[in-house]
């Protein structure tokens, strides 16, 4: 890997440009890649220049506010860490030096059954600082609620079911560059951990995929019986989808099509955020991820209803540029571009970002 260390002179406008040229190219198209043709990936993005914001003036924004709450925790701004597998491959530090840049300025972070470290590891490195636990579903129920038990007992303050993977999409751009060998990504929490298959076993015809894939939504009830932690279910894009979770008793909600990486034809997750507010937002807490660059992609989720939204793509680019430094410049950078946007729109606190924000799309 190339080393940009102490180089912590970049914007958020060109930290994708730097970790690009940190990275070697097969970690690159890891990182950077979506689902087959990568138009779910440019959706997204797409979704966010559509949007406009609009300004209140002459209102006093002499002290700006940006704490908030993400299920009753507080936090120190509304935007988080979206749970993002083997992060080893961009930095030696791993998880350890985001669970640590997070735990400082106490921002949520959430991390993956496929964490390089194991999730006592990044425990032990978050101290304090809020954490959640993101579940892959493994072949075997035991599996799984080994997993759970495990992060109950380092101090994981809450589950976050992925149900958008049961299986890994065709990705053009990784199986161009050679992909990655597995054993190029170990798994920290242990040689057992089974990551969702990447094809179907079978010809053509007939397929059949692995057994966590019969999972319904049963699956919530099932995780219920075997933890305290409250239930959120992430990758979800219908309102319909979102009703379901709540009847099966989760607690929130993120909306997600996995950043780009799994059905390319899928709606774009801020495309589809309304639906999910309309359907539960009264109800349940609803995040979202998915193409979250700037302080003003948080503010037009924000308005659009979610409570909180996660960075996943900007961590990792850090994360390759100057490890636990990169990724701490990466919160301040985005945390100072929140509170300046807010200014500028007239909003003192989190509690008045609201619909009346939005404007007339661009096009």
């Amino acid at each position: 890997m190339a080393s940009t260390a102490g180089d912590l002179h970049w914007t958020l406008g060109d930290l994708e440009r730097r970790a690009e040229a940190a990275l070697p190219p097969e970690v690159w198209a890891y990182v950077s890649g979506g689902a087959s043709e990568e138009r779910a990936l440019r959706g997204n993005r797409d979704a966010f220049h559509r949007r406009t914001l609009r300004p209140r003036r002459l209102t006093d924004v002499t002290s700006i506010d940006t704490t908030t709450t993400i299920l009753d925790v507080p936090v120190a701004a509304p935007f988080f860490v979206s749970p993002v597998a083997r992060q080893g491959l961009v930095h030696p530090e791993a998880e350890l030096a985001v669970a640590r840049a997070a735990a400082e300025r106490h921002l949520l972070s959430v991390y993956s059954t496929l964490s390089t470290r194991s999730l006592e590891e990044i425990a032990s490195a978050s101290g304090n600082g809020p954490r959640w636990f993101q579940l892959y579903l493994q072949p075997e129920f035991s599996a799984s609620r080994e997993l759970v038990e495990r992060a109950e007992r380092a101090g994981y303050t809450a589950l976050v079911l992925t149900v958008d993977l049961p299986i890994l999409a065709p990705r053009d751009r990784w199986e161009q560059s050679g992909g990655l060998l597995e054993a190029d990504a170990p798994v920290g929490n242990g040689p057992n951990v089974r990551a969702p298959a990447r094809r179907p076993a079978g010809e053509l015809g007939r397929y059949r995929l692995r057994a966590e894939t019969a999972a319904t939504w049963t699956i919530l009830d099932d995780l219920q019986s075997i933890t305290r932690l409250p239930v959120i279910v992430k990758g979800l894009l219908t309102g319909d989808d979102a009703r379901r979770a709540l009847t099966h008793g989760a607690r929130a909600v993120i909306v997600s099509n996995h950043g780009g990486r799994q059905l390319d034809a899928a709606e774009a997750a801020l495309d589809a955020l309304p639906e999910v507010i309309r359907s539960v937002g009264t109800e349940l807490e609803v995040y979202f991820d998915s193409g979250v660059r700037r302080g003003g992609d948080i503010l037009t989720a924000l308005a659009m209803g979610a409570r909180a939204v996660g960075l996943g793509r900007p961590v990792l680019w850090a994360l390759g540029v100057d490890g636990e430094a990169g990724v701490g410049r990466l919160f301040d950078l985005l945390g100072s571009e929140l509170a300046t946007e807010m200014a500028l729109l007239g909003r003192r606190r989190i509690s008045e970002i609201d619909r009346s924000l939005l404007g007339s799309p661009r096009w």
